[in-house]
């Protein structure tokens, strides 16, 4: 390292020395504290511009400027298209169920929609727009979208001086914090993100607010368990479940966070470093536990909490849940229309997942099917789509009952006979394969007085989700897997159809697997007793409850969460403006939001292209001087001083993880993906290319940057130099950058209209697929 001095020192490759062999704990200790003894460069040297940046009002100027400027970047036109656009259809809908109170379903956690909701209820909307289409028209319908677009804006917009003060607080000068955010200020995809009722807004602000606090708690890492140190930890924690729960992909920012803590606690249980006993690890190990895990949690869950409470009504999403969650709303169909059933009801059963009705008819089984298989050639067992007296079945009893009360009700685990009305025949399963699954049972029916096959015609009742063995069954809401007692088969069926033997009907089997998800049933009807009565005229004790049942809120939570992540798993589904990740980096494909066939208009998601490839260039540049640097100290060198080295590892290298958490996890999926789902990623390459540019234009770093206390041994201190090179650099860059990104303004906003071949210009790259483009022609 160079000698202090009063001007800047010469760079010189040094060969590093070996270690002694009596090295002590302060010798080990030095090698990463970070506090000033002297002044390796004289500040007084600096120009009085540069030093005017970096004193606090300088600062505050700066951000001030960045601030407004994103600000207005946001809001302008933001009226523009007075249309639902893109995704609004869903999050819009979402937030008019909130101030409803109607229940939806949704893969994605609540605090970004309960956000909207909260929006839109404090600018006056009813809900009653349910932004059903892209393209319908929100002033025709009286809808106050401005003010819910105004929330997405607003957190895009503070996004902005969030990320200078990360750059801010990582020990970067002003100049250098300024470009990284000018990188999310003039970026087209971020903007375009945060002019409408989307989430991604409220996902990339929350994130950088748990980047810029873990940061400040690493800082008061030399002054642990004080105030400031609880204080950022647990704010690191609060923002952590705030990102969690705006976007499912936010559970990304929570892994960041776990990766850097093991790194942190890993260096904890080093031994070597005098006072790092066991006990001090663990006080540390249970403050983290504490303050990024259980913490966390409590607030993530305290969000759906408020989901619940505020969504108690009947809605759309109430087909999704289990019975009994579904019998805690008001107004539910289950809830307001199931009836307990009785022994010799006869009733309608239907599939849950393909809503066919269990059905029979006394046509039989071919004796051979087409791939030569011989079957029972006896009554067939099919699912039919449509209501008829074929569906009805009587449940019989297999024990013996009172004469009258609730003690003849059908109840959870019990053991029945299904007696097929139209055929007088009962519902049987036996060895035999099935006609198109030849590793599935055959289901058939039997003589009802012919006794001899009495226990293949045994099925026990088995109501889904936990139910208590005495529950009982009820119409609607009793959803239930049908067991045969001797094989252990369940009733099942798929949607392949069968032949026209079987008149093209639904196949029932027997699945060998009795815990087959998709093997539920419910009772859709009861058509009547024993006597030919409607149940509804049953004694009046015996009538439905209208007052919403109650259910436990730890239930409800990991019912909804196995449901949204099964959900989210299966967008599969192809799509136009789908994308790999290899591509998000480099802006090979955007995502067209919306257009106006009669103005030419459009607004196609895509990124200032000299931003993103500016952040993929710091990237490359990032890694080829860490692995360099490797290199060079196996041979016994030392290019780059220790504060430097120690400010790429630490501090850079902790936004290359945050880039990697958020990108790389996107290989491993296989469900629709788009470039929107990189802009996590995109902000912490902006942090990347930030620190980059500090690298190649300083010898030097603001150092040292965290707070000292009374044990800790100083070191010498330092300033970034960027002089004014590097406000040129700065301000000749962001000039560009802005010109970028008013050149592809009209598909960022979506206005003005486009000719042909204007369109033709804006399309940077050939992999656009804009809307309006002129053909192009040849002369012969």
């Amino acid at each position: 390292m160079a000698s202090p001095s009063k001007g800047k020192s010469t760079p010189r490759l040094r060969r590093s020395q070996p270690e002694a062999a009596s090295s002590s704990y302060e010798y080990d200790q030095v090698q990463e504290d970070e506090h000033h003894a002297e002044i390796y460069q004289t500040p007084g040297s600096r120009s009085e511009v540069e030093k005017f940046f970096e004193s606090s009002s300088g600062s505050v100027i700066v951000v001030t400027a960045l601030t407004a400027l994103a600000f207005a970047l946001r809001f302008y036109k933001i009226s523009h298209p007075d249309q639902v656009v893109f995704d609004e259809v869903h999050f819009g809908k979402f937030a008019a169920y909130y101030i409803t109170h109607q229940y939806y379903f949704d893969v994605h956690p609540p605090l970004a929609k309960l956000l909207f909701g909260l929006a839109g209820w404090f600018v006056g909307f009813d809900g009653s727009f349910l932004f059903e289409n892209i393209g319908d028209s929100y002033t025709t319908n009286n809808v106050p979208y401005v003010g819910m677009r105004a929330l997405p804006a607003v957190l895009g917009s503070l996004t902005v001086p969030v990320v200078y003060a990360i750059m801010k607080e990582s020990g970067y000068s002003t100049v250098i914090a300024a470009f990284s955010a000018s990188l999310i200020l003039f970026d087209n995809a971020h903007v375009a993100q945060s002019r409408l009722i989307l989430l991604d807004a409220a996902l990339i602000f929350f994130m950088s607010l748990t980047i810029y606090s873990y940061i400040k708690f690493r800082k008061f890492r030399y002054s642990e368990f004080t105030v400031e140190w609880w204080t950022w930890l647990l704010l690191t924690g609060f923002f952590m479940a705030c990102t969690w729960a705006s976007k499912v992909n936010g559970i990304l920012t929570v892994f960041c966070i776990g990766v850097a803590v093991l790194i942190e606690l890993w260096d904890i249980l080093d031994v070597r470093k005098e006072g790092r006993t066991m006990d001090y690890f663990y006080s540390h190990f249970l403050a983290r536990a504490g303050g990024l895990i259980l913490w966390p949690f409590v607030v993530y869950l305290s969000f759906f909490w408020i989901h619940f409470r505020v969504l108690s009504q009947s809605g759309p999403g109430d087909s999704f849940m289990s019975p009994a969650f579904q019998e805690t709303l008001a107004g539910n169909e289950l809830l307001m229309q199931s009836h307990d059933v009785y022994y010799y009801d006869i009733l309608t059963f239907r599939h849950k997942d393909t809503k066919v009705y269990l059905h029979s008819h006394p046509d039989k089984y071919p004796l051979q099917y087409e791939d030569g298989r011989v079957s029972s050639q006896s009554q067939q067992v099919t699912g039919y789509a449509h209501n008829d007296t074929n569906n009805h079945w009587r449940v019989l009893p297999t024990k013996s009952l009172p004469e009258t009360g609730r003690g003849r009700i059908v109840r959870n685990n019990d053991v029945v006979q299904l007696l097929h009305m139209a055929t007088n025949t009962l519902l049987l399963t036996h060895d035999v394969a099935s006609p198109l699954m030849p590793t599935n049972q055959e289901f058939t029916t039997w003589p009802k007085d012919d006794y001899s096959r009495h226990n293949d015609t045994l099925f026990q009742i088995q109501l889904a989700w936990d139910a208590p063995e005495s529950e009982p069954f009820k119409s609607k809401s009793g959803y239930f897997k049908l067991i045969h007692m001797p094989t252990r088969v369940a009733l099942w069926t798929h949607p392949k159809p069968l032949p026209e033997w079987a008149f093209k009907q639904q196949e029932i089997n027997g699945n060998k697997n009795p815990s087959e998800r998709s093997a539920i049933w419910y009772a859709e009807d009861i058509i009547a007793d024993q006597y030919g009565d409607d149940p509804a005229d049953r004694d009046e004790d015996n009538r439905p409850v209208k007052k919403p049942k109650s259910m436990n809120f730890f239930k409800k939570y990991a019912e909804l969460q196995l449901l949204m992540f099964q959900h989210n798993a299966g967008l599969t589904a192809s799509h136009p403006y789908a994308s790999g990740p290899l591509n998000w980096p480099f802006l090979i494909s955007g995502i067209s939001f919306w257009t106006d066939n009669d103005s030419k208009k459009q607004i196609y998601l895509t990124g200032n292209i000299i931003g993103w490839w500016t952040c993929v260039v710091g990237l490359s540049i990032f890694v080829g001087v860490v692995v360099a640097d490797l290199l060079a100290r196996r041979r016994a060198m030392d290019p780059i001083p220790d504060p430097v080295r120690n400010r790429l590892w630490n501090n850079t290298g902790f936004f290359l993880i945050v880039w990697a958490v958020h990108y790389v996890p996107f290989f491993l999926m296989n469900r629709q993906l788009f470039v929107h789902h990189y802009l996590p990623s995109h902000l912490a390459s902006a942090l990347i290319a930030g620190s980059m540019l500090s690298f190649v234009l300083s010898e030097t770093i603001n150092y040292p940057i965290s707070h000292p206390t009374s044990k800790t041994r100083l070191r010498p201190s330092q300033y970034a130099d960027v002089g004014y090179k590097g406000l040129a650099i700065f301000a000749v860059y962001s000039f560009i950058l802005f010109m970028m990104f008013i050149f592809i303004a009209p598909l960022t906003y979506g206005t003005p209209g486009l000719t042909g071949e204007q369109v033709n210009s804006k399309r940077l790259l050939s992999s656009w697929t804009l809307h309006f483009a002129a053909k192009k022609t040849h002369d012969l």
